[in-house]
C-alpha cells in the first residue's frame, strides 16, 4: 500500500508542499534498498531523520526546495545501515582500550614471545594507567592461531610482571589467562573450586597455571575489571559503538550484560554519548528482575533492553561447546570422547525459557554445541506447548554444529537462528583438523541449509570476540574461505543479496525493528551506509576488501572516511588523541582502521601507505 501511494505521489509533477520539502536527496551511485519490491533506486529524499521518498531522480527532484542538500554518491554505493544480529558492544570497548593480542590480520601475535612482548611494550606505554588501576590486561589471544597451540600460562605472563595483576581474555571470551599475582588477587590456589560451569586449570603440581575456562573466567574477570569502576564502564559504552560505527553499524547490540552495564551505558546516552541505537540482553540466570523491570520495544536516548540473554555452552574453537559427540582431535589435556559441557544445568535452561515465554519476553540464547542446541530446543518446545503459540522470536546465537534435523525443528518452532559464519575465516582450519574434523567442518554455520528451507537469519561477528568489520562478515557469509585459502562447505554458500540481508533486513526483523529499519523504504528510519563499490557488482572473492566510507544515523552522519592512498594525509579525520591510542597498543605500522576508534578526543592528521598501514599520526 505504501508503493503504491507513493508510486501516485511521484507520478505527478509537482512542487513539494513545505511539509514535503527534502532536507536532503542522495543520488548519484547504487542504491541497494533490500527491498525486494523495490530493490535497486536512483535517489532517496530524507526529512527529519526519516525516509521521505524513493525512486527516480527526476521524480525525488519535486522534493528539493532552496535548502535542500543534494548529496553526491560519486559512484560510491549506498544502502540500509547494518543491524548488529549479535555483538556485545560495551566489551568492544575492553577490545578497544586493551592490549591488542589477536593474531594476523587484525594483530601481530603468533607465538608466545610476541604474546610477551606485545605486553610488555602496552605495559611500558601505559605505565601511568598501569600504576592507576592496578592491571594490565590484552584481549584476543587464541591458542589455535599461536605457533605452541597452548593457552598462555602463569608462568609466560610473570615474565611480564609478578607484582601487577594481568588478565589476557581469549578472543572467544570464553576463556582467560592470569599471571601469579592475578591469581592471589582473586583468591584462587591450588584448593580453589571453580563454579560449576568452569573450569581452573591446574598444573602437574596441583598449582593453578593461570588459564581460566567459562565460570570461572567470568568471576575472575568481574572481580579484576572491578577496579576499573564505574567510569570505566561508561569509558566501554562511548569506545565500543564508535567502534561499531565505523564499519557501517547503525543499531548494535550488547549480548550479554548486567545491570551495571546498563547503568553505565545509559548515563553515557542521557549525556549525548551514543550515536547509534543499543539493544541490551542482560543475563537470564543473572538479572531476571532487571530484565522485568527494563524490558521494552521502545527507545530512550538510543538505548532499549530488549530481552534476555541465556548461555548454554562455550567456545567451539576453545572446545567448550557441549557436543552430542566427542570431539574430534582436540588440542590439549582431555579425556578420552571428551565433548565439551553445559555453562547451565538443565533445570537452569528450561525455567528461563519458560519464564522468558511466560512474560512475553525475547530470549537469546548461546548455544554453539549439538547438545547445547538439543537442550534450547527442547525448552522452546516444552514452553511453547505450555503457554502457547506467539510472535516471540526466540533467538538461537552461533549454532556452529547444527546438525541438519536441527535445522527442520528450528524452522518448526520458529526460532531466529544467528549463525556465525566469520567462523569459517577465523576458525575454518581449526574446525576441520581439531574440532569437528573434515566432513563435519563443511556445515559449520549452515546458511546453506537455511536457505534451501527459504529461511531467514542473522549473520554476526560477536565481536569483540572478532572486530565488528562488517565486510568480512559479508565476505565469509558468501565465499567461506579460510585463513589458509580452503572453501569450507561450497554448498552452505549464499549470494551477495542474501547476506546483506542477513546483516540488514533480517536481523532487523530478529528485534521486533524491521517496520522502522533494515531496508531504504518510505517512513523507516534514515539509517544508511555508503560503500566504496557495490557488493553485488564486484568479483565475491574481493568483498573483503570494500570499505565503509560512511555511516549516517537519521540523516546524520556519525562516521565519515575516504579512500586510503598512498602517502594519503588527510586533515581532520577523527581520530583517538595520541594518549588514547598509546592506552590501546596500537603502532606505527598497523592496519590504518585500528587507529581510527573514534572517542571524542579530538582530530588530527593520518598518513597510511599502499597498503593502508600507518605511516604517522598527529592529533591537535
Amino acid at each position: 500500500m505504501r508503493a503504491f501511494a507513493l508510486s501516485l505521489i511521484l507520478a505527478m509533477p509537482f512542487a513539494a508542499s513545505a511539509q514535503d520539502v527534502a532536507d536532503r536527496i542522495y543520488e548519484g551511485g547504487p542504491i541497494l534498498t533490500i527491498n525486494d519490491a523495490q530493490p535497486l533506486v536512483e535517489a532517496v529524499a530524507t526529512k527529519d531523520g526519516r525516509i521521505l521518498a524513493v525512486g527516480d531522480l527526476i521524480d525525488l527532484m519535486a522534493f528539493q526546495g532552496p535548502e535542500t542538500e543534494i548529496i553526491d554518491l560519486d559512484g560510491r554505493t549506498m544502502l540500509p545501515g547494518f543491524v548488529d544480529s549479535h555483538g556485545h558492544a560495551v566489551m568492544g570497548g575492553l577490545q578497544a582500550m586493551s592490549a591488542n593480542l589477536l593474531a594476523p590480520p587484525d594483530g601481530d601475535v603468533t607465538d608466545i614471545p610476541s604474546l610477551v612482548e606485545t605486553l610488555n611494550v602496552w605495559t611500558e606505554d601505559n605505565a601511568e594507567i598501569v600504576d592507576q588501576v592496578s592491571l594490565i590486561i590484552g584481549f584476543g589471544y587464541d591458542q589455535s592461531q599461536l605457533a605452541e597451540l597452548r593457552h598462555p600460562t602463569r608462568d609466560d605472563l610473570d615474565q611480564v610482571s609478578t607484582e601487577t595483576p594481568i588478565m589476557i581474555v581469549h578472543q572467544s571470551g570464553h576463556f582467560g589467562a592470569a599471571n601469579s599475582a592475578a591469581l592471589a588477587a582473586a583468591g584462587i590456589t591450588s584448593e580453589s573450586e571453580a563454579l560449576p560451569g568452569g573450569i581452573i586449570r591446574f598444573d602437574d603440581a596441583g598449582e593453578p597455571d593461570g588459564v581460566l575456562e567459562e565460570n570461572a573466567f567470568f568471576l575472575v574477570l568481574g572481580q579484576l575489571l572491578g577496579g576499573l569502576g564505574q567510569e570505566g564502564l561508561e569509558a566501554f559504552a562511548r569506545a565500543g559503538p564508535d567502534l561499531w560505527a565505523r564499519f557501517g553499524y547503525t543499531t548494535v547490540q550488547e549480548g550479554r550484560a548486567t545491570g551495571s552495564t546498563i547503568d553505565a551505558v545509559r548515563k553515557v546516552a542521557a549525556e549525548g554519548g551514543l550515536d547509534v541505537d543499543m539493544v541490551i540482553y542482560p543475563d537470564v540466570l543473572v538479572n531476571r528482575d532487571v530484565i522485568a523491570e527494563n524490558v521494552s520495544r521502545t527507545y530512550e536516548d538510543r538505548v532499549r533492553v530488549g530481552g534476555a540473554k541465556l548461555t548454554i555452552d562455550g567456545s567451539p574453537q576453545g572446545f567448550t561447546a557441549w557436543r552430542d559427540r566427542p570431539y574430534f582431535k582436540p588440542v590439549g589435556d582431555y579425556p578420552p570422547g571428551y565433548a565439551g559441557y553445559a555453562a547451565a544445568t538443565n533445570e537452569q535452561v528450561l525455567d528461563a525459557i519458560e519464564w522468558a515465554f511466560e512474560n512475553d519476553i525475547q530470549i537469546l540464547t548461546h548455544a554453539n554445541g549439538e547438545a547445547a542446541s538439543d537442550l534450547l530446543l527442547a525448552g522452546i518446545e516444552a514452553a511453547e506447548a505450555k503457554l502457547g503459540k506467539a510472535d516471540r522470536r526466540p533467538v538461537l546465537i552461533h549454532g556452529q554444529f547444527l546438525r541438519e534435523d536441527q535445522v527442520d525443528k528450528i524452522q518448526k518452532l520458529d526460532v531466529f537462528p544467528s549463525l556465525f559464519p566469520m567462523h569459517t575465516f577465523y576458525w575454518g582450519d581449526w574446525h576441520r583438523d581439531f574440532t569437528v574434523g573434515p566432513v563435519n567442518a563443511e556445515n559449520i554455520s549452515p546458511t546453506g541449509w537455511l536457505r534451501q528451507r527459504g529461511m531467514i537469519f542473522g549473520s554476526h561477528h560477536d565481536a569483540p570476540v572478532a572486530f565488528p568489520n562488517s565486510m568480512r562478515v559479508l565476505d565469509a557469509t558468501v565465499t567461506r574461505r579460510t585463513r589458509s585459502g580452503d572453501i569450507l562447505g561450497p554448498h552452505q554458500r549464499v549470494d551477495v543479496m542474501t547476506a546483506l540481508k542477513a546483516m540488514t533486513i533480517w536481523p532487523a526483523y530478529q528485534h521486533f525493528e524491521d517496520d522502522q529499519k533494515g531496508s531504504i523504504e518510505m517512513g523507516k528510519l534514515a539509517d544508511f551506509v555508503i560503500l566504496s563499490d557495490d557488493p553485488t557488482a564486484v568479483d565475491p572473492e574481493t568483498l573483503d576488501e570494500l570499505a565503509v566510507l560512511r555511516t549516517i544515523k537519521e540523516d546524520r552522519v556519525i562516521f565519515e572516511a575516504g579512500p586510503l592512498r598512498r602517502g594519503d594525509v588527510r586533515p581532520n579525520m577523527r581520530a583517538p588523541a595520541f594518549e588514547f591510542l598509546k592506552a590501546s597498543g596500537w603502532r606505527l605500522g598497523q592496519p590504518a582502521f585500528a587507529v581510527m576508534i573514534p572517542v571524542g578526543f579530538g582530530h588530527g592528521h593520518l598518513a597510511v601507505d599502499g597498503g593502508q598501514r600507518v605511516l604517522s599520526i598527529m592529533t591537535e
